[in-house]
């Protein structure tokens, strides 16, 4: 499975922000929406990703307030990134390798979307879910079973 799949899935709902704006109106964006994150965006360019570990950062540093900060101060310039072609498991190895809760999705230098660490999660789990109940539909099928009978056939 690829990024490409987990996308189609979860839909293309992005949510991105500029360096200049301010760290309170992130924080008040990402509590509105419910989101984790938010790309950062110059120039129709990534240039960072706002989590909401910078924001809580950012927050301790400020003695509890974000004062005039910028989102440009307290924002991750350099986030991993993955493609649409990236496989499922390679994903997995980076967000785990590098404790990153939100990969940025690019292809052709344009941003497609962001993956979580709960869009990879619920995609093993719906994957193992459905491989699971056609091993069972596969062993309910299994030729020469007697419903009456529950040993196996035995030559």
């Amino acid at each position: 499975m690829k990024v490409r799949d987990i996308l189609a899935l979860k839909g293309n709902a992005l949510y991105t922000i500029t360096p200049e704006d301010s760290l309170a109106h992130a924080a008040e964006v990402m509590a509105e929406k419910d989101i984790g994150s938010l790309v950062v965006m110059s120039h129709e360019r990534v240039v960072g990703i706002l989590t909401f570990r910078e924001v809580i950062q950012a927050a301790v540093r400020g003695g509890g307030s974000f004062g005039t900060t910028s989102v440009y101060r307290a924002m991750n310039p350099g986030p991993l990134i993955c493609t649409l072609e990236t496989e499922l498991d390679e994903v997995r190895r980076m967000m785990v390798d590098h404790h990153a809760r939100y990969l940025p999705v690019i292809d052709k230098q344009m941003l497609q979307g962001v993956i979580s660490f709960y869009d990879v999660a619920k995609t093993v789990v719906d994957r193992q879910d459905f491989e699971n109940r056609m091993l069972k539909a596969y062993i309910r099928d299994w030729p020469g079973e007697d419903p009456k009978n529950t040993e196996p056939d035995v030559p």
